[in-house]
């Protein structure tokens, strides 16, 4: 019997011998190679002149679906779950080995029945795409969405990808406005099928989130450690991924998490400061999406060419964040200062905003000589602690409403959705 694409085989080499899934190799390898997943959730390439035999241990048979209709509970809360694709919602194919976003958030809740006993689920796809491919489009799609699910809910649970989930928080958490009720983004490192798998514990403390908590608030909610001890709630303009892949990659910037919550049910506030529930029900939710795209994020290096800065102007953008260093500085008495270059984008009324590619801290307008002529000579916009991401987004949402650089100066010094921190604590440093 011939091992095809999909079965599980036996690879018998000179030296030693692999158990796994048999995949179709990627044409970027040799003919002369095969893949196999092992049972680890890792590829391994072998070459075919050391294999003495392969064994078909068992044929590949499609996966059935099995939805289970899910009974209403009166004595519940309800939860809408969200799904819009990412690893959290993700599959392998072991037809190719690849990894798709295939489940649905139905799906997600099936395989956890524990959520049946917190919350009666609804649940709704509302796309398919890796956090990677979202545009800020997508995210008022999201929020067209959050905010009609707000309507009957107790709170609701956004599914997706994690690349990008801290900027889709952030639009979030400016667009969103009369916000009553939790909004809770979760997501996953790993993908469902591993055994070391982050989706179903995120999507639980998610979900109980959602249901239980006293919060009114945009947050996430995944991995506090690299254990199964608990998630972390982060407000949505605080957080950010700061590892590649371990479980615990989100945490909070410049202020401490909101909150732990376990798996069996239990919340421990930590950060106090958030706002609650409104339990008036004249107060609903309603969507403020007027966005300007043409916004764009540059970072600071040594020996950068100022004519970045020119490109983006030409190009018809309505605004500039800079990732400066530490506290905002960017080249200013070197051949290639980039003063000449912002002056041409302030004279165009296109307003720079300053942010610390630090990541934590404040950036201060006055400190520096150098500084001091960015903030005051031209008008630069210091955003204090703000995170570039953040500012990025919320310089898009300023332009949205606002003309002037006045104005939009304005809107980006005003705390909104506590993306600003007025004094950090000694303790939120690498949290």
């Amino acid at each position: 019997m011939s091992a095809e694409a999909g079965d599980r085989v036996k690879v018998v080499c000179r030296d030693e011998v692999f158990e796994g899934i048999l995949i179709q190799r990627p044409e970027i390898l040799p003919q002369n190679i095969i893949v196999v997943k092992l049972d680890s959730g890792y590829n391994i390439g072998i070459d075919k002149k050391k294999i003495k035999r392969i064994e078909v241990l068992e044929k590949y048979k499609p996966r059935k679906k099995k939805r289970t209709k899910l009974k209403i509970n009166k004595k519940l809360p309800t939860v809408t779950v969200l799904s819009t694709g990412g690893t959290i919602s993700s599959r392998v194919d072991y037809r190719t080995g690849g990894v798709s976003a295939e489940f649905s958030a139905e799906d997600l809740v099936d395989m956890i029945p524990e959520l049946k006993n917190v919350a009666n689920i609804k649940t709704k796809k509302i796309m398919n795409k890796m956090s990677e491919d979202l545009t800020p489009s997508d995210w008022v799609v999201i929020a067209n969405e959050v905010v009609r699910a707000l309507k009957n809910s107790d709170g609701v649970v956004v599914t997706q990808g994690t690349d990008t989930l801290h900027f889709t928080t952030a639009a979030l958490s400016f667009m969103i406005k009369d916000l009553n009720k939790p909004v809770v983004f979760t997501a996953a490192q790993r993908s469902i099928d591993r055994g070391s798998s982050d989706a179903f514990m995120n999507l639980l403390c998610a979900v109980i989130t959602a249901a239980r908590f006293n919060c009114s608030e945009v947050l996430t909610c995944l991995h506090g450690t690299t254990n199964d001890d608990y998630c972390i709630l982060i407000r949505g303009t605080k957080v950010r991924k700061m590892h590649s892949s371990r479980r615990d990659a989100f945490r909070p910037i410049n202020e401490m998490p909101i909150a732990k919550v376990f798996p069996d049910g239990r919340i421990e506030e930590i950060n106090h400061d958030y706002k609650k529930r409104i339990l008036d029900k004249s107060v609903k939710p309603y969507l403020d999406e007027k966005l300007n795209e043409k916004v764009a994020m540059i970072a600071i290096y040594p020996g950068m060419d100022p004519g970045i800065i020119d490109y983006y102007v030409n190009k018809g953008f309505k605004g500039i964040v800079l990732e400066a260093t530490a506290l905002g500085h960017v080249p200013t008495e070197s051949k290639k200062s980039l003063i000449p270059a912002i002056e041409r984008a302030m004279k165009k009324e296109i307003p720079v905003v300053i942010a610390s590619q630090t990541i934590y801290g404040h950036v201060h307008p006055y400190v520096y000589t150098n500084l001091r002529r960015l903030s005051i000579e031209l008008k630069c916009i210091f955003v204090e602690d703000m995170l570039p991401e953040v500012a990025y987004v919320k310089l898009m949402w300023a332009l949205g409403h606002a003309k002037k650089i006045e104005d939009v100066k304005d809107f980006m010094l005003q705390n909104i959705a506590g993306e600003i921190t007025e004094r950090e604590p000694l303790e939120v440093f690498l949290q």
